[in-house]
């Protein structure tokens, strides 16, 4: 409690201390830029300038439908529209004590024609916002050619593990979503499938630290949504990439549609060959009472498979102001993995006893079926008064399957092994919301979502003996795991002048069970927990904003986590699952200052958290035969407090630069079976990247990833640092891009740790993948022309509205 009320403390003198003298309240400035045709003009530029010198003081883009709105403070402004082929237009705006709505402003065509325009105007790579950070990955040149995990490794305050598990702000409990939703592209059993998923097929993504409760109340450090891209110009529009890499990595892929004025028809296709060599090596040092031993172990490993996946739907424009979308997805892969292990076997004066080899030879397939039906409708006469409902069905399988040949050098005795281990998956998803404005800038927002997950697991390692395939007990069960949350949110806020307030309440119900079928071991949990939320903001001036929020979250185990199979790869290190965890529950507090400028923005963020129930996998030694098994436990509580920054600057027309930086101190306690657990850590991470166009054609980019040590409650995991080079050109006037990558220069990204506790000392490093280079090409059809449209209005891209 001592550590708590020191953390409120500092977090309030934090806010304190960014204070600035208060201006007045901020108006509405609204229009909708319209052709001499009266059809749309989308991605207009809307300028405001203040009277007095021209100096800029805000700048945005119109919508698909036009539309564009400004938030300014009582003045006098000049209001400059412009878009490519068109004379630019100059409103004089006076603001006095009410908003301004400018209707329909017309642009007219210069006088010189042209056959085709292209858009040279670009996002930012990183678009800071009080309660989320939005990533525009396609503007990074790194990621071109890149899987989703990929991209998720390259996110300021996002990490990768080698096994595809993601962490933000260096805690594991993160909520990943698909436009907005749960999908099977993130995987049945583990974030691994992410590599599946092309990052051509993504349009953007957002990190949200601290949601309200109209987000899923899972995941205790936050929330990443993935955006994939879903084109809505009128006419047929097109985006196809196509990549060629080194060690051997080919994909391709598009995104399409066709747009009529009653129908959109979408779709997106990724397909991906890849083979990556990795490896590494480990000592382990046993210290007993009885017995010392030390054994080597040298692992590598070729991981190579293909993959696509499939997306189509249909976007029904009932009326302007109802949509209807459907659609569906097919995700497919097969991979063949081969892991070669050698152990070398030293006794207490180390002497080598023995050598061991052993051969993993691993076969994977998965399939992914979706299905979603959308609907949202809006009201007129107040656009912000909405009401969407949603369903969607998943099913997935995975079957994975391994032949194992040991060899000692002892009499050169074989030992031949073999294991199957398929899982099943059934998702259902209900989900109803409504919006409801009230006031000047009121809003009530309140849903409902119901989730049906049921997962099934076979698991079976046999040996070879006499000729005869034998079951080894400790490894035959079938398991199954239900798992049904049901839930309901409200949320109501407002603004007065320049303060902001929202509260939230969101109530979940969980109906949890594992079961092991052929040992009739049945473990059935049902809870109820409310999860509140609230945010207070205040604008300080015009430029810059202060934010505190609080929410109270969950993170439920995983299905990976839970299931008690070993993984048998390694005799030697065995990871299990635990039937038996809980829950981790988090309280989070955040407080936010942004300063947002004409050429820039910076985020600051102090935040804490308070978590119990954490889950850590610790380490069960049998000092006799050197097993190690590695066992997922509700171990401790912790304590985090940070220190977040983030910098997104245009420094001039051709040098854009983005940096931030995450410091974080770390305390968890525990105890299990009568050890005592504890840890305590200061560490940090920075990713900066600097874009820089030459010539007005070459597009440079640099980026630098940096984390410092780590202390964790068995050990400590040692520095890692990569440096991602490339350069992009446009061709064919225009209408691609061509890109050339090299993702960890200096070869360098690795896992590197150690494991220091009474009885056991190892030290360990592991490389995925050595240093990649990539090629890729970009051609896109009817996606930077001036387009003439009458959009009537349509669904939501899947990613979450403020």
């Amino acid at each position: 409690m001592k550590f708590f009320s020191t953390a409120i403390s500092i977090i309030l003198f934090c806010s304190v201390a960014s204070a600035q003298n208060p201006a007045g309240k901020k108006y509405t400035i609204e229009g909708r830029v319209l052709n001499e045709k009266n059809a749309a003009v989308a991605y207009s530029s809307v300028s405001l300038l203040k009277a007095k010198d021209s100096s800029q003081v805000l700048i945005t883009t119109s919508s698909e439908d036009g539309g564009f709105s400004l938030d300014a403070a009582v003045g006098n402004y000049i209001l400059n529209i412009s878009f490519l082929s068109y004379k630019e237009k100059y409103i004089p705006v006076s603001i006095t004590s009410k908003n301004v709505d400018l209707g329909i402003i017309t642009l007219t065509a210069q006088a010189r024609t042209l056959d085709e325009v292209v858009v040279t105007s670009q996002k930012n790579l990183m678009e800071l916002k009080l309660d989320k950070r939005v990533y525009n990955v396609s503007q990074d040149v790194s990621n071109i050619g890149s899987n989703a995990s990929e991209i998720l490794a390259n996110i300021p305050s996002v990490d990768v593990d080698i096994e595809g598990n993601v962490s933000l702000r260096g805690s594991q409990g993160v909520r990943i979503l698909v436009d907005g939703k749960p999908s099977a592209l993130t995987g049945l059993r583990s974030n691994d499938a992410l590599r599946n998923l092309q990052g051509a097929m993504i349009d953007r993504i957002e990190v949200i630290t601290n949601p309200s409760s109209r987000y899923d109340a899972a995941g205790e450090s936050g929330i990443i949504n993935i955006i994939l891209k879903k084109n809505r110009t009128r006419g047929f529009n097109g985006n196809f990439t196509g990549t060629v890499g080194y060690p051997s990595n080919f994909n391709a892929a598009y995104s399409i549609n066709y747009r009529t004025q009653k129908i959109n028809l979408f779709s997106s296709f990724g397909t991906n060959y890849r083979k990556n060599p990795g490896g590494g090596f480990s000592t382990q040092q046993y210290t007993g009472t009885d017995t010392s031993f030390i054994y080597n172990q040298k692992t590598d490993r070729t991981r190579k498979g293909i993959s696509g996946n499939l997306m189509a739907g249909i976007d029904y424009y009932v009326t302007p102001n109802t949509t209807i979308t459907g659609s569906f997805l097919i995700d497919m892969g097969w991979e063949k993995n081969i892991r070669n292990l050698l152990y070398e076997d030293f006794d207490n004066n180390g002497l080598l006893t023995q050598t061991t080899s052993r051969v993993d030879d691993e076969t994977e397939r998965e399939r992914d079926t979706e299905v979603s039906l959308n609907f949202q409708k809006k009201y007129s006469g107040n656009k912000d008064r909405e009401w969407t409902a949603a369903f969607k069905w998943t099913n997935s399988g995975e079957t994975e399957s391994s032949d194992y040949k040991e060899t000692s050098s002892i009499n050169n005795q074989q030992k031949i092994q073999r294991s199957g281990n398929p899982a099943y998956e059934d998702n259902l998803l209900l989900q109803t919301d409504y919006v409801h404005p009230f006031g000047e800038n009121g809003k009530f927002e309140t849903g409902m979502k119901a989730t049906i997950r049921e997962i099934t697991n076979e698991y079976l390692v046999e040996q070879l003996d006499n000729g005869n395939w034998n079951t080894l007990p400790a490894f035959d069960n079938n398991m199954k795991f239900t798992e049904k949350v049901f839930a309901a949110y409200a949320m109501v806020g407002n603004k007065i002048k320049r303060f902001s307030w929202q509260l939230g309440f969101r109530g979940e119900l969980t109906d949890m069970q594992t079961g092991l079928i052929k040992t009739n071991e049945i473990n059935h949990r049902n809870y109820f927990n409310l999860f509140p939320s609230s945010a207070i903001s205040y604008e300080l001036d015009d430029l810059n904003t202060l934010q505190f929020s609080y929410s109270y979250r969950i993170n439920r185990p995983n299905f990976r986590n839970l299931t008690p199979f070993a993984d048998f790869s390694d005799p030697r290190i065995y990871f299990t699952g635990n039937p038996n965890l809980n829950p981790e529950f988090t309280h989070s507090i955040e407080t936010g200052h942004l300063v947002d400028w004409g050429k820039g923005s910076v985020l600051s963020s102090v935040y804490y958290r308070h978590k119990t129930g954490v889950t850590e996998r610790i380490r069960i030694l049998d000092s006799v035969t050197g097993v190690t098994n590695i066992i997922p436990i509700n171990l401790s509580t912790q304590d985090d407090i940070g220190f977040e920054t983030a910098l997104s600057l245009n420094i001039s027309d051709w040098w854009r630069f983005n940096s931030s930086f995450n410091f974080f101190h770390a305390k968890a306690k525990g105890e299990y079976k009568g050890v005592s657990y504890g840890s305590e850590t200061f560490s940090w991470t920075n990713r900066t990247t600097s874009r820089m166009t030459f010539f007005k054609k070459v597009d440079f980019q640099a980026s630098l990833f940096y984390r410092s040590p780590r202390v964790n409650t068995q050990g400590r995991d040692r520095s890692m640092y990569s440096i991602d080079l490339g350069l992009a050109k446009d061709v064919f006037k225009g209408k691609g891009t061509l890109t050339f990558n090299v993702r960890d220069l200096l070869n360098t990204r690795q896992r590197r740790s150690i494991v220091d506790i009474p009885g056991y000392y190892s030290e360990s490093q592991f490389r995925w993948r050595p240093r990649q280079f990539r090629l890729t090409l970009n051609f896109r059809v009817n996606q930077q022309k001036i387009e003439e449209r009458n959009d009537g209005g349509g669904m939501s891209d899947g990613g979450f509205e403020n």
